[in-house]
């Protein structure tokens, strides 16, 4: 894959009109982006549907966890929408029910393991036993074993959880960070550079280029770092 298949542009933004002011500065040099909740919840299911009609790869960062039927049948229906990539938190039961839902689609389900937000004190607070290296390369053993297309953690996990889900299923880091870059809220950062050297196969990047003076420049900057390595 080159560094355009790569590179995942986070459409961290409160309304479709500064989505689709980022999509059109950021033109033909991006291929990927992702909508999570914020810009779902603004009408950006529908944005999504028409970026993928129009031949962009969308990661829809839903982070789905129900029931199995429920998780089946969003799963379904996400499918039925052209999207490229979609989360879920790593739990067995729902990981095994959106793999069948799936079946056949094209789309990439992943596996969030433990978000790059969250530290080991963070953990020991939600009650889990495990500090954020054991439970990711945990989730990534039960990502693999159920059949999902990738696995979502932090590039600092990268290196060990490519180890453990082989060469072929996607390794998608977010808290990617150029040299320099305000961290914001991540607390596990790596650099593009870096993070590919690591393991990952694909990059999501939000604010060091849709808050950029110019998201274009700061776009073509990330990809000629990635294209270095690669």
């Amino acid at each position: 894959m080159t560094a355009r298949e790569r590179l995942i542009v986070g459409l961290d933004v409160p309304t479709l009109r500064e989505a689709e002011t980022i999509v059109d500065k950021l033109s033909d040099d991006i291929l990927f982006y992702k909508i999570g909740y914020q810009l779902a919840f603004a009408g950006g299911l529908e944005f999504a549907r028409d970026l993928a009609a129009s031949g962009k790869k969308i990661f829809l960062d839903m982070k789905l966890l129900d029931i199995d039927n429920t998780v089946a049948s969003g799963v379904e229906n996400i499918a039925k929408m052209g999207m490229s990539m979609l989360t879920l938190h790593a739990y067995p039961k729902a990981m095994r029910a959106a793999v069948e839902a799936a079946k056949g689609s094209g789309l990439c389900l992943l596996g969030v393991t433990v978000l790059t937000s969250m530290d080991e004190g963070d953990l020991i607070e939600a009650g889990y036993e495990y500090d954020p290296h054991t439970l990711v390369l945990r989730r990534a053993e039960q990502a693999r074993a159920a059949g999902m297309g990738g696995i979502v953690c932090s590039a600092e996990e990268a290196r060990a959880v490519r180890k453990v889900i082989g060469p072929d299923m996607a390794l998608v880091t977010p808290g990617i960070r150029p040299a320099g870059a305000d961290r914001g809220d991540q607390k596990r950062v790596m650099t593009p550079a870096d993070a590919l050297k690591a393991g990952s196969s694909h990059l999501v990047v939000a604010r060091p280029i849709v808050k950029a003076q110019d998201p274009k420049e700061a776009a073509r900057a990330i990809l000629a770092e990635m294209a270095e390595v690669l």
